[in-house]
């Protein structure tokens, strides 16, 4: 993931900052607990497409 695409990019939701999980490719919202998928290179930024974070699950701090 590009740096600059990612300090640009924000949660649709919420507008707030996300975070890259490179492994899982998704950009994550703390905020709103939602995990946006990065298919192809391409960050999906769709609140349809995003998937919710399950309450135990933890987001790292990158």
């Amino acid at each position: 993931m590009d740096k600059k695409l990612l300090d640009i990019l924000a949660c649709p939701m919420c507008k707030g900052g996300l975070v890259y999980l490179k492994n899982a490719k998704e950009l994550v919202c703390k905020a709103d607990r939602l995990a946006y998928p990065i298919r192809d290179d391409i960050p999906v930024m769709l609140v349809d497409e995003a998937r919710s974070l399950e309450p135990d699950e933890e987001i790292p701090d990158v």
